[in-house]
């Protein structure tokens, strides 16, 4: 094994370490690692798939695991769990030799001082080397990668059916979806992509975002084809005054800057909104930029529209973020829903007398989407549904009025993520 091997997979096992160990997320994590140690191209996207396809794949692998062993772990989450994580993701889901899949493994138990497991690690290993594979054939891997918390959720909202091929979609990995601030040919030809119905464009080829064309020029920004769709319900925003609530880190805010409208986009993380501002500036363009908390925050003056993007579980964004199966649950699911309504309340307080409130969440769950505009309304019977037709979401119907799309929806294309989003007015 190279050193840079050594290297790659060292930062592989620590950035699984922070998001088992220390319930950071994923693409924090990774970009963490990737500041710290300076790694070549390829050997970021090493890590990256390696770190995503054991999160992704982590209920068969752990499955696996435990078909070796006489008795489950006393300790979840021990380090020589994680090595032997990494070692069965090599060995059965990436294109990676039995050989270096095994070594490379045991190499590592001793580099970071759990040399006392080489053996351990090894057979169970060489054991699924022999019968991985066969043992593969009969899991049922989408009941294995999705926790019973979400799988029993998914099935009280939208039943058994739909609930697997959520859980099949989430095993995909999402592709990459950008938004053109100009749209010109030229642009369109070098970047390889497909257009997708919203006006997102998918890349066929993709790779690291700040490394592909167009990028430091500030020809485009990163947006899933689900949340700009989401975004067009706001309708003609030219010359119309827009807050953007929870902004960060802002493609809803580029989109509506692009669209001719005067945005003040708010966000109370300060890291975040200096990205945002950082993105304005890529792609020259103008917003007033606000580092305050939404709960609290009044505008001089209101607007013709508020967009609350809440803060929410994400479980709509599983293909490319599987951390968040294993870092939220319920508890959290309640307190966000909690937070999301304070929100909601707090943006109708922004609005003209005649203005609209686009409540948007990246989740499937129906306590961070129908449920809190049910429970909106009743609160607040001076606003009502602004019904989003059919022809606007390319539906065939819409009975709710709202927007929802699901990690399966446009197979044909590779999906895209589950989102929610429903239009109020007074």
């Amino acid at each position: 094994m190279s050193d840079f091997g050594h290297q790659a997979r060292l930062i592989a096992v620590d950035v699984l370490k922070s998001v088992f160990f220390n319930k950071r997320y994923l693409k924090d994590s990774l970009e963490r690692s990737f500041h710290i140690v300076e790694l070549n191209k390829r050997d970021r996207a090493f890590v990256r798939n390696l770190t995503t396809t054991t999160l992704r794949r982590l209920g068969q692998i752990d499955d696996l695991i435990l078909y070796c062993l006489k008795k489950p772990f006393q300790k979840k989450n021990s380090l020589k769990q994680v090595l032997l994580r990494i070692g069965v993701c090599q060995l059965l889901f990436l294109n990676t030799s039995d050989y270096a899949a095994i070594s490379t493994t045991v190499d590592l138990a001793e580099k970071l001082n759990c040399t006392a497991y080489k053996k351990f690690i090894n057979a169970i290993l060489r054991r699924l080397q022999r019968e991985g594979r066969a043992l593969l054939d009969r899991q049922d891997s989408v009941r294995l990668n999705t926790p019973d918390w979400l799988w029993e959720s998914w099935v009280g909202a939208y039943g058994a059916t739909r609930a697997r091929k959520i859980a099949e979609a989430n095993m995909m990995e999402a592709p990459l979806d950008i938004s053109y601030k100009n749209e010109s040919s030229d642009q369109l030809k070098i970047m390889d992509s497909i257009q997708m119905p919203g006006g997102a464009y998918r890349l066929v080829h993709s790779g690291d975002v700040r490394t592909l064309f167009g990028f430091e020029q500030g020809f485009w920004w990163v947006q899933d084809a689900a949340s700009r769709l989401a975004i067009t319900l706001s309708g003609n925003v030219f010359g119309k005054d827009v807050i953007d609530l929870c902004a960060a880190p802002g493609g809803k805010t580029f989109y509506l800057v692009c669209n001719g409208a005067n945005v003040t986009a708010v966000d109370r993380s300060e890291k975040r909104i200096k990205r945002l501002d950082e993105n304005l500036k890529r792609l020259g363009m103008k917003a007033d930029t606000v580092c305050a908390d939404s709960l609290t925050w009044l505008p001089k003056k209101r607007a013709d529209l508020v967009l609350l993007d809440a803060p929410c579980s994400g479980t709509g964004t599983l293909r490319r973020n599987p951390d968040i199966a294993y870092l939220k649950s319920p508890q959290d699911l309640k307190r966000l829903a909690t937070l999301q309504t304070k929100l909601f309340d707090a943006a109708a307080k922004m609005i003209k007398p005649d203005g609209r409130i686009l409540f948007c969440t990246c989740s499937l769950q129906p306590e961070e989407g129908p449920e809190q505009v049910r429970m909106f309304l009743e609160r607040h019977p001076e606003f009502k549904l602004d019904r989003v037709s059919a022809n606007e979401v390319f539906v065939n119907a819409n009975p709710s009025g709202m927007f929802r799309s699901f990690p399966y929806d446009l197979p044909e294309h590779g999906g895209r993520d589950g989102f929610f989003a429903a239009r109020l007015c007074r």
